[in-house]
Formats: structure tokens, C-alpha cells, sequence
């Protein structure tokens, strides 16, 4: 797939994602935004997945460790076809299979539940070393947050997956510098990202995480490389909304009418754009 569809996908993922959260009244869309690019290179070209066979034992496996942006997850496995896109708007409705984090249990193309941060890289791990004895060629993809990263069990499993030389696992960790209280750097600085996965024993590169060429790169790195690999990607937290990018204050808050209008305008200028 050529990069100016990959784009209109990832812009079609931030429409439906900041969508979901205005219909909920809730939710977490400056993360969100900010994976963006990353879940349409993921699910459009890297991954090796089947919507109509959700469970199947070959495919690769991802896993939102940062689960609480998962109204960009939802929008991306609704884009690739495992449900309708019109579920995004039941988003952390009752009775929705479409809650505040994802649910492996009930939502076709999750591969694991998240939500406790700091966890989903361990399950990651499992499932990465499960592929290894097992003799499988499917890869773990995982995206985790800076914020996160300050939890205690990151650095547990990046020890153990330089330990089991899991190869074929592959974390880009979301470096937005922002966290529900505030920078980063101030809240409990866990900077540098790439010179301590190296000291783990990472494979790892640095890029920008919403340039898609860098992002293509970076996975084949990925897969030509014989250790477990970090990508460290520079992002934008509420990328593509004028209002969002960059504050804080869209870490989990729902825009009301004005500002969703204030926000379809701003998508809809960057998709004209791209069109033109």
C-alpha cells in the first residue's frame, strides 16, 4: 500500500477515534491521536492478520500496552474489518463490547486485555516466548507509553526479553513527553528510552512516529534484527486537532459539540490536503 493511502487511513483512524470519545462523553483521545500512524502502518502492511479469522494461530499479535488510547485501537481493527465501524459510536456505552479498555474476551482482533499499565509489555513477552518454543514465525508488536515506562515491571520484561532473545518481538514506546499529570520529564523522568533498552540489550532506533517511511523502516529493522527491538517514537499527543496537540489537557477528556466541530474541521483540512 502507497503512503498516501496509508495516510488517509491513519487520518480516517483520528476522525473515528476523536468520533467515539465525542459519542461517549469520555475517553482518552490525545493518546490516541498520537498512535495513529503507527496502527495503520501496523495493521495495513506490517502485520500478518485475518479479520475473518480473528483467533488464528499464525498471525501476529499486538498489544496496546497503553490500553486506555484504545478509541485509536477500535477505529484501526473496525478500518480492517474485524466489526462495523458504526460499533465505535456504542464506545463505553452499556452493553457495548467497546469499553474504556480493550477486552480480548469480547472484541474480534484484541489479542490482549489491557488497562494496569506497565503490563501489557509483560504479556507481550508470553507471547513472544510462547511463539519461540513453539516454533512459530508470527511477530509481537506492542505499543507502550513514556508514562508508562515509568512503571517498575517495563524494565522487568525488557530484561527478561533480552534473556529469551525474543527476536520476534517488536515495542514502539509513545514519546509524546506528556502524562495525565503532567510533563514527563517532571512527573518521573524515565528518559533516555534508547540508551537503556541498549543497556537491556535491545535492538533499538529512534525515529519520528508519524512519518510513515521511518516508521517502515524501523519494523524491517526490526525483523532483520536478532534481539528484541524498541523503536522509540517521537509523537504529538492529540496530533492533527489544533486545540489538542500538545496539552495536557486532552490526556482524557471528551470535546463537546463545539470542539468536536472545531476538531472534524481540522481532520477534514488535513484530508483535502492530502487529496490535493
Amino acid at each position: 500500500m502507497d503512503k498516501k493511502k496509508l495516510s488517509s487511513i491513519a487520518l480516517r483512524i483520528r476522525k473515528n477515534a476523536v468520533a467515539a470519545v465525542h459519542a461517549a462523553k469520555s475517553g482518552h483521545p490525545g493518546g490516541s491521536l498520537g498512535i495513529a500512524d503507527l496502527l495503520a502502518y501496523l495493521y495495513f502492511e506490517e502485520m500478518n492478520v485475518d479479520p475473518k479469522n480473528p483467533k488464528w494461530d499464525d498471525r501476529d499479535r499486538f498489544v496496546l500496552s497503553k490500553g486506555h488510547t484504545c478509541p485509536a485501537y477500535y477505529a484501526a481493527l473496525a478500518e480492517k474489518g474485524f466489526f462495523d465501524t458504526e460499533l465505535l459510536l456504542t464506545f463505553r456505552k452499556p452493553d457495548s463490547i467497546l469499553q474504556g479498555h480493550p477486552d480480548m474476551k469480547h472484541i474480534p482482533g484484541v489479542d490482549m486485555s489491557t488497562g494496569s499499565l506497565g503490563q501489557g509489555i509483560s504479556a507481550a513477552c508470553g507471547m513472544a516466548l510462547s511463539g519461540k518454543i513453539r516454533n512459530k514465525n508470527y511477530h509481537v508488536y506492542a505499543i507502550l507509553g513514556d508514562g508508562e515506562s515509568e512503571e517498575g515491571q517495563v524494565w522487568e520484561a525488557a530484561m527478561m526479553a533480552a534473556h529469551y532473545n525474543l527476536s520476534n518481538l517488536c515495542i514502539f514506546v509513545d514519546s509524546n513527553g506528556l502524562q495525565i499529570d503532567g510533563p514527563v520529564a517532571e512527573v518521573m523522568n524515565p528518559q533516555p528510552f534508547d540508551e537503556k533498552f541498549k543497556a537491556f540489550g535491545w535492538n533499538v532506533c529512534v525515529i519520528d512516529g508519524h512519518d510513515l517511511d521511518q516508521i517502515a523502516e524501523a519494523c524491517k529493522n526490526a525483523r532483520n534484527s536478532d534481539k528484541p527491538t524498541a523503536v522509540i517514537c517521537n509523537t504529538v499527543k492529540g496530533k492533527g486537532v489544533s486545540y489538542m496537540e500538545n496539552n495536557v489537557a486532552w490526556h482524557g477528556s471528551a470535546p463537546n459539540d463545539e470542539q468536536y466541530a472545531i476538531a472534524c474541521a481540522d481532520l477534514e483540512k488535513l484530508e483535502k490536503e492530502l487529496d490535493a
